[in-house]
């Protein structure tokens, strides 16, 4: 293992790739001391990342590495110190698919990142299950609550959309929920069967116990649609009662909702449907890694691709004619 500094002692993490990353930046680039410690104070966090989701680095993704910059802006990681952590995995990885250790770069589209100040809070699985055990399911209010709380996290709808929703927008017969977002573009969410039969169950038993005046799927005490405002306070009482002392709002289940299915393998195109995002700058957290999966499939399935053709080792060795 490679050592820097008068006391020889080890400062990069146990990984053979980036021992041999940190080496190469020594001798090839002539980096001080200084900012090779920072380097693998880096890869220590990313190793300590990759650890806790146990992933191997040969398994690193674009999902991943978004999951991994999110993680760090939780943590409150500055602008300054996210250039670095970005610079140190464009360098690194790049230095790994030049090695033939890869076969893609995961980190190939995080040469410009949009990455917002700040994120929304987003609330841990445990944290939602605590929520959504909140409601006394034995009331009306209750049990409309806690259907209305379910659709939010199994759909990942924003605030406007809840409100907004109809009782046949719900179809009991496939399960999926059809939602009217921006625009009034509509788009259709598959809901998992406990939120199904909590929708249900509360359409069928309980609604018609608020005397409805509206069409509206949750109803206020007079029969009236709930307000956005109503909703929000609804949230943010049902996150004290869970222990949860953090600034939430109904959008933190969204971002939630979002956030944990990335964490299980969706992928981004299927994300970024579910949210309802026709234009998907109005999630460019997501966007360069979504950006990246198209490229991978075109370079993939492209018959005038390099993969497909092997035209990158002519082109590479000057054969190609111009």
């Amino acid at each position: 293992m490679t050592t820097f500094g008068n006391d020889q002692r080890p400062i990069m993490p146990a990984n053979p790739w980036i021992d041999r990353y940190l080496e190469h930046l020594l001798v090839s680039k002539g980096l001080s001391e200084n900012s090779l410690t920072a380097y693998a104070t880096d890869f220590e966090s990313l190793l300590e990342f990759l650890t806790e989701k146990a992933l191997p680095m040969e398994r690193v993704t674009p999902q991943t590495l978004l999951l991994y910059l999110l993680h760090l802006r939780r943590k409150g990681l500055g602008n300054r110190s996210m250039a670095r952590h970005l610079s140190a995995l464009r360098g690194f990885f790049a230095f790994a698919l030049e090695e033939g250790w890869l076969v893609e770069n995961p980190a190939e589209l995080l040469e410009n990142p949009k990455l917002p100040q700040t994120l929304p809070e987003v609330l841990s699985r445990e944290e939602v299950e605590r929520m959504l055990e909140r409601p006394d399911t034995r009331t009306k209010l209750g049990f409309r609550d806690r259907a209305m709380l379910e659709l939010l996290y199994a759909a990942g709808l924003r605030v406007s959309e809840l409100v907004d929703l109809r009782p046949l927008d719900f179809d009991p017969q496939t399960g999926v929920l059809r939602v009217f977002g921006k625009g009034s573009k509509e788009r259709l969410v598959p809901l998992h069967d406990l939120a199904q039969r909590f929708v249900l169950a509360y359409l069928e038993s309980w609604r018609n116990s608020f005397k409805p005046l509206e069409e509206h799927m949750f109803l206020n005490r007079s029969g009236k649609g709930l307000t956005r405002q109503a909703i929000w306070k609804l949230i943010k009482r049902y996150a004290l009662e869970a222990g949860i002392f953090r600034e939430i709002s109904p959008h933190t289940m969204r971002h939630s909702f979002a956030t944990h299915l990335l964490e299980g393998g969706a992928d981004l195109r299927t994300v970024q449907i579910l949210l309802g995002h026709a234009d998907i700058s109005a999630t460019e957290i997501y966007t360069h890694l979504q950006t990246s999966r198209l490229l991978a499939v075109h370079r993939e399935h492209h018959p005038r691709s390099a993969r497909k053709s092997g035209r990158a080792a002519a082109v590479h060795n000057g054969s190609e004619e111009s």
